[in-house]
């Protein structure tokens, strides 16, 4: 419980000796090398956790602009499958149906394909679309789709 401790006396002052404390066996060190060690692995934790969330941040927005990129191109498709002006659309036949590369800010480096098949459904042509929108690239990569059906 207390350290062991050596004294050694040295010479008399004034007529009195006192003692000097030589050597003392301590926890201070141990207890400070302890103390770095656990606050450094908990920085440590605490910069990969804040990584790890910034990243998850990143690809949560990346995911939400390829939504916005596949919706963006199921309506530039239908404005080519079927014209506002109610003039003839193109044929569904060709694949992919259409393609866009945003440069718009917001979907910037996002595209989108659309691919479209037609069934007869009761001597009745009906379409479906499907959009893959895709944003961002190397590590962080985000892809949506989106199927709509129109008749």
């Amino acid at each position: 419980m207390f350290p062991n401790r050596q004294y050694e006396f040295i010479k008399p002052v004034n007529g009195v000796s006192s003692p000097q404390l030589i050597k003392q066996g301590g926890f201070g060190l141990p207890a400070a090398i302890f103390v770095i060690t656990v606050l450094a692995l908990v920085i440590t934790t605490m910069a990969r956790l804040q990584q790890s969330s910034a990243d998850g941040s990143s690809l949560q927005l990346l995911s939400l602009r390829a939504f916005y990129a596949a919706e963006s191109g199921i309506e530039l498709a239908l404005n080519v499958l079927i014209p506002p002006d109610g003039s003839a659309g193109r044929a569904c036949a060709t694949s992919p149906f259409y393609q866009q590369t945003f440069t718009v800010a917001g979907l910037n480096q996002c595209s989108a394909e659309v691919s479209c098949r037609e069934l007869l459904i009761d001597g009745e042509s009906q379409y479906v679309l499907l959009s893959r929108g895709q944003c961002g690239d190397g590590t962080l990569q985000a892809q949506r789709q989106i199927e709509v059906g129109v008749r």
